[in-house]
């Protein structure tokens, strides 16, 4: 029987926007256990409680559905026909309309868009995801990684130039000041902050994606710990109610760099429900 892409995509729409991770449940158990601020641990405790109904009872884990962003990967053997993207899309429409995602698509041509002024979609499947991401891998097969992105870490993002003076300590240290001045007004804390570091503005945003594709809260890089432990001593805590666990991990992508004193840096304060994500893997004998 041939594998239904569409299908598999549907259903990991629909899993990233309602469950937690293990990972993500862990870290948050851990984060209940080291807060002394009882306001803060009942938050922390609602939260896990929230994601517990929304995968129960499969509604999302927020209001705001977030927008869907596809990263896909094939091996370099790897075989797939020709209506893979077009089935990816409308898997993606299939798992909004299901879910239901909020509509939030803006009608209109372009300026109108800007503006806001022809209203809102009543579809939820118009929020459709930005062009898809694709790179390759070393395994043989293909890889799709779903994100549901929020608007309130957007707002408070930032994709900049940094001068590293050869240091990388001085890289972070500007970064880390970016987070430490947009956390507090977040709202939606604890944070998952992701970084990715690149050459230019479009992979410095690719390679932040990345690291929320792939990141792992059980696996800290030293940077990655250095991060979170700087932003928990900012003791904004749960929802800006002060106490020690202002973040639960970080996330940290670092990709090839050119000869140059000028770094750029994209960075993401992920809210208490992110990074929203679920990976789809097909070994290629399937895909044959």
């Amino acid at each position: 029987m041939p594998i239904n892409i569409r299908d598999l995509v549907k259903d990991a729409v629909i899993e990233a926007s309602t469950t937690f991770r293990e990972d993500q449940i862990q870290a948050y158990q851990r984060a209940i256990q080291r807060e002394e601020n009882d306001n803060a641990r009942w938050v922390l405790d609602l939260l896990l409680e929230n994601a517990r109904i929304a995968r129960s009872n499969k509604v999302p884990l927020c209001d705001d559905t977030g927008i869907p962003h596809v990263l896909v990967e094939l091996g370099s053997e790897t075989p797939f026909k020709p209506d893979l993207f077009h089935q990816i899309e409308e898997g993606v429409v299939d798992g909004l309309r299901k879910l239901p995602g909020r509509p939030m698509a803006v009608c209109g041509d372009d300026i109108e868009r800007i503006e806001q002024s022809r209203g809102l979609a009543s579809d939820p499947g118009k929020v459709i995801p930005p062009s898809i991401l694709v790179d390759k891998m070393d395994d043989k097969g293909l890889k799709i990684h779903v994100l549901m992105l929020g608007g309130g870490p957007e707002i408070r993002s930032h994709t900049y130039r940094v001068f590293h003076q050869r240091d990388h300590g001085n890289l972070f240290k500007e970064a880390l000041t970016w987070m430490r001045s947009e956390i507090p007004k977040l709202g939606c804390t604890p944070c998952i902050p992701a970084l990715g570091i690149g050459r230019t503005h479009f992979e410095a945003s690719s390679l932040m994606l990345k690291a929320m594709a792939y990141s792992n809260l059980h696996h800290q890089s030293s940077i990655e710990k250095k991060i979170t432990d700087s932003l928990n001593s900012t003791n904004v805590g749960a929802l800006g109610l002060g106490g020690s666990v202002t973040a639960l991990g970080s996330m940290v992508k670092i990709g090839p760099q050119r000869a140059s004193g000028v770094r750029i840096v994209c960075m993401r304060p992920c809210c208490c429900v992110e990074p929203r994500k679920s990976s789809i893997y097909i070994s290629q004998d399937v895909l044959e």
